[in-house]
């Protein structure tokens, strides 16, 4: 197994970071949150899973180790292939998640695409005794609040594959009316969603 990989970051895209290590270029599929900490040209350290099927070879990067462990520990539930657990990262954090299911929360599962009212039941169910306490909330009971700094999120992400500050200014923006509207209706905003309908914006401007 790839524990991790180090190297300079050779290519961004908005799901996927290209790292060089040893003169070969390796693709991980990445969270918009891990990508927004990655810059072109600047070293890097990701923990890694990979995923191995018949006819590929799937390399998922993370920002540190316990968000590798929560990827995989979602996938032992049934139905949570790694797509839909890298979805789930993208959404939570790892102790939003852990506090989500220790909770019961339906509702912070359902947030996350692909997840309805019965599958965030039976995930509840299935997970409850897999992931553990929260890590990093001293406070029995908070809850961090995934929709925060979603902004930040974005224009640190659309920043880091080489848009001016000004541009992604003008991309957070455009896009704000439908962060507001899923914050009205109770969900939080999706920065994967966010990111694609930005650099949408950002193309159509070039």
């Amino acid at each position: 197994m790839i524990a991790f990989v180090s190297g300079p970051v050779a290519a961004l895209a908005p799901d996927t970071a290209v790292v060089e290590v040893g003169g070969v270029g390796l693709a991980l599929h990445c969270t918009p949150g891990t990508l927004s900490g990655l810059r072109l040209g600047e070293p890097t350290r990701l923990a890694t899973s990979l995923v191995v099927r018949e006819d590929s070879l799937t390399l998922y990067g993370f920002a540190g180790d316990d968000e590798r462990q929560v990827f995989e520990l979602l996938q032992t539930a049934s139905g949570v292939g790694p797509r839909l657990a890298q979805a789930m990262l993208a959404v939570h954090t790892p102790d939003a998640l852990r506090i989500a299911v220790s909770t019961g929360d339906e509702k912070a599962l359902t947030a996350v695409p692909g997840i309805g009212k019965k599958g965030a039941q039976k995930l509840l169910l299935e997970l409850r005794d897999r992931l553990g306490e929260p890590i990093g909330s001293p406070v029995p009971g908070a809850r961090p609040a995934p929709a925060a700094g979603w902004s930040d999120q974005l224009h640190t992400a659309l920043v880091g594959l080489g848009y001016a500050p000004r541009e992604a200014d003008e991309a957070v923006a455009a896009v704000t009316p439908r962060a507001e509207a899923a914050l009205v209706d109770g969900a939080a905003p999706q920065v994967a969603q966010l990111l694609r309908a930005a650099l949408q914006t950002l193309n159509r401007t070039r």
